[in-house]
């Protein structure tokens, strides 16, 4: 098998909208799968994703979400309901949407109403999604060519990540199956495992982001970039770190979410990744972002992409949990 080239840092272009499909599906034909978090190489499943996003931010998002798909069908030891094709998975439900279940005979079932946040939906053949099902939050897969599935006007105006469109969508008793009852999607520990997956690909995006500076400052006079290359390079290390310590915490126990360990990582390459932005302009001016297209997207996706986090909300639950520690939380 053909192994695919080490993403290119600095190419002049990225994949346009209409080729973000194609691209994702080249790398889906050379990786059909990515080792399963907690399986022991949850790092190595990390530095792939952390790679696809150093290549390119937009692509990034929509393989993260097909391998996440892939890595619930596992845990909960369904079988994908249809064959090949690229995989989304939503599951935010703001005020206003709501998507249910009705007619379920056995796995069949229908749902109808609206879905927000339907990230890819452009680009993904299925999805799987949360609906509502009686009193409880029920997992679904559906074919996105399947009746009674639409997109109501257009919604995305999107500067970062404007190549994958996040809309939301609209089902009128759309056919779909159920893979899983009563909170299945977010009881079990991938849920929480999959968002440090997220984590990793914020964490690719800033590296190639800090590269940018790396190899401006490579052979030049410039103190004042050098000493922002500094302050990157301590931000990346130390998310870097924390990464490959959470990675290694999933695999020790798998069972368990590390909710903590995961908001955690989270929050740190949060951080990081908007120091990078803002260092790296301070230290090359506008330049870059108005002559080097590829730096310029991926500053922009990654902008909106690490607002995916749930910001002060993560750390109010971050300061709760070090509080109600039985241990002392920083011990070296």
């Amino acid at each position: 098998m053909t192994r695919l080239a080490e993403p290119n840092l600095h190419s002049s272009s990225l994949c346009p909208t209409s080729a973000l499909a194609d691209r994702a599906r080249e790398v889906i034909h050379h990786f059909a799968a990515l080792p399963s978090p907690g399986s022991g190489k949850t790092l190595a499943r990390w530095r792939r994703l952390a790679g696809f996003a150093a290549e390119d931010v937009c692509l990034a998002k929509v393989l993260e979400a097909h391998y996440d798909a892939l890595a619930i069908f596992m845990e909960l030891r369904v079988p994908p309901p249809y064959g090949g094709g690229i995989w989304a998975v939503w599951a935010a439900e703001p005020p206003g949407f709501r998507l249910a279940l009705h007619d379920v005979q056995g796995t069949a079932c229908r749902a109808t109403g609206r879905k927000a946040w339907c990230s890819g939906a452009g680009i993904v053949d299925h999805a799987l999604m949360t609906a509502c099902w009686e009193d409880a939050r029920a997992l679904i897969s559906l074919n996105l060519d399947a009746a009674g599935v639409s997109s109501p006007a257009e919604t995305w105006h999107a500067v970062g990540m404007a190549r994958i469109v996040s809309a939301p969508l609209a089902f009128d008793a759309a056919p779909a199956k159920l893979i899983g009852g009563a909170d299945a999607y977010l009881e079990r520990p991938g849920f929480w495992h999959g968002g440090a997956g997220i984590a990793a690909c914020w964490y690719g995006a800033a590296a190639a982001i800090g590269e940018t500076l790396r190899v401006h400052v490579r052979g030049r006079s410039d103190p004042h970039a050098a000493a922002h290359l500094g302050a990157v390079d301590v931000a990346l290390s130390a998310a870097a770190a924390l990464l490959r310590e959470t990675a290694a915490c999933i695999d020790a126990q798998p069972l368990q979410p590390h909710r903590h360990e995961v908001m955690r990582v989270r929050a740190c390459v949060e951080r990081a990744a908007t120091e990078v932005i803002d260092r790296v302009g301070r230290a090359l001016g506008p330049g870059p972002l108005c002559e080097d297209l590829a730096h310029a997207r991926r500053c922009a996706d990654l902008s909106v992409f690490i607002r995916q986090s749930h910001a002060e909300r993560d750390a109010e639950a971050i300061g709760h949990a070090a509080h109600g520690s039985v241990h002392a939380p920083w011990s070296l």
